[in-house]
């Protein structure tokens, strides 16, 4: 344990004798240092004690100078060598020290300076060593809470124990873990975890033991990049399950059985809530962590969308959360909503939903009646951007060179339920316009919009397009 002045001044052997009436100090003596200088304050750091037997200060000016130098140089005490240079302590100095709160006592001629050194320099020397006991024993600690089995809480809340103050973790903008609410008084740690996750271990502050705080600090953000590659391994191979179901490649009970272990269990209704985020943040999406709530949650990258499965019932609400948490993350992102359904078809099923439902482009988009388009999409038998590039690509290439804005009349057209009026007045055309535009998409496709056959296909052509199929 480190010595105070106190401790010092009582300890057995030294003889040591206090004058003057300046307060003790409490703080630890961080060294000895025996000076003979005027000024030793440029060889002092603050936290000693200073030992002289002023052979060189003879005159109450220097004794005045003395005291200031060492008092400015923030020493806790001066001891002062009594036999040599002086028989007594100068009254001088004395008043002084007294005036600038110094404490002062005698040093006797029997007591060698050396003997105050080598206390000190042993008190400091047994504190080191205590000191780095407790900080390998935290280690210790802080590992094993971490194998435990209970992981990155574990850890934490013998953090909490070792600095003896409450603790938090952020990731993402989100608090992940808190012994209780934090604010923002509290000291914030950042951690390296090898990703742009913002994450910050946060210490409510006095907190002891500050060395064991690095030490937490590189075991949590191995633990969060460990937790992030096996996450992302997670996603990829329920991934390449996902991408059998919705091309229909697994179907039926071996579809229930393959997606049992992911999580999924097919007797139950469940709903696809898809995530897509804008191009430059799809690589966050493999291992981004979901918020509170989403914990025993399967998820899975699909097509470079987080498919994320849910059980029937707040569907809404959690896509709101999971909206709001994105967000948070810095994440710009849209969900889609699936209804919810029960076996691998439904599962399906609601995944082509939520894609539909993406396409609206809102924050949170709910799911409408699946259409006769996702229903065609949802099998890759069939041919659907081969069909409509032969049915669009004349058309296309007609508007790029003639500028005759056939697609959007086209697209006008369909809107309006084949009613030409309503075409002109929308389009701000002549009606013979619209009917002569028509005709030529109809030489141009082999398709004649006015035939309801024709005019399906040319419909699903353009969903097919739109919907990127």
């Amino acid at each position: 344990m480190s010595i105070t002045l106190p401790d010092l001044l009582t300890a057995g052997g030294l003889h040591l004798v206090r004058h003057g009436s300046a307060p003790l100090p409490r703080e630890p003596i961080q060294w000895v240092a025996v000076t003979e200088l005027e000024d030793p304050s440029p060889f002092l750091s603050g936290g000693e004690v200073v030992l002289t037997t002023g052979v060189r200060h003879t005159s109450g000016n220097v004794q005045r100078s003395f005291v200031q130098n060492v008092a400015k140089a923030g020493a806790l005490g001066i001891g002062f060598g009594t036999g040599l240079g002086h028989s007594a302590v100068p009254a001088g100095l004395l008043r002084e020290a007294d005036r600038l709160g110094i404490p002062v006592f005698e040093v006797p001629y029997n007591t060698p300076f050396m003997a105050l050194g080598k206390l000190v320099a042993d008190s400091l020397s047994s504190d080191h060593v205590s000191q780095l006991h407790r900080l390998l024993s935290g280690h210790q600690v802080l590992a094993g809470a971490l194998l435990s089995g209970k992981g990155l809480s574990r850890l934490l809340e013998e953090l909490a124990l070792l600095v003896s103050a409450d603790v938090a973790l952020f990731q993402y903008g989100a608090c992940v873990f808190a012994t209780a609410e934090p604010d923002a008084s509290w000291r914030r740690f950042p951690v390296a975890t090898g990703r742009r996750d913002r994450c910050t271990l946060a210490i409510a502050e006095p907190f002891v033991q500050p060395d064991i705080v690095e030490y937490a600090r590189s075991l949590v953000g191995v633990e969060l990049n460990n937790r992030a590659v096996h996450r992302a391994s997670e996603r990829e191979v329920t991934g390449r399950l996902l991408n059998d179901v919705v091309d229909g490649r697994l179907s039926g009970p071996d579809a229930a059985a393959r997606l049992r272990p992911a999580g999924i269990d097919t007797d139950r209704r469940h709903a696809v809530l898809l995530v897509a985020v804008a191009s430059g943040q799809v690589r966050e999406l493999p291992a981004l962590p979901l918020p509170a709530g989403f914990e025993a949650t399967p998820s899975a990258i699909h097509d470079q969308q987080l498919a994320v499965v849910v059980p029937a019932g707040e569907t809404v609400s959690l896509a709101e959360a999971l909206s709001t948490y994105l967000f948070a993350a810095g994440l710009t992102a849209t969900v889609g909503i699936g209804g919810a359904y029960t076996g691998p078809a439904g599962l399906r099923w609601s995944y082509y939903e939520a894609r539909e439902a993406l396409q609206r482009g809102a924050a949170v988009n709910e799911p409408e009646r699946l259409s006769l388009t996702s229903l065609l999409m949802s099998s890759r038998d069939v041919p659907l951007a081969d069909l409509a590039a032969e049915a669009l690509d004349p058309l296309e290439a007609f508007d790029s060179t003639h500028g005759a804005q056939l697609i959007p009349t086209l697209e006008a057209y369909l809107l309006h339920n084949g009613s030409v009026a309503a075409v002109a007045a929308d389009l701000g055309l002549h009606r013979n316009t619209v009917r002569y535009r028509l005709s030529q998409v109809a030489e141009l496709t082999g398709h004649d919009p006015a035939v309801t056959a024709d005019r399906v296909h040319l419909y699903l052509a353009l969903n097919v397009r739109r919907l990127g199929s």
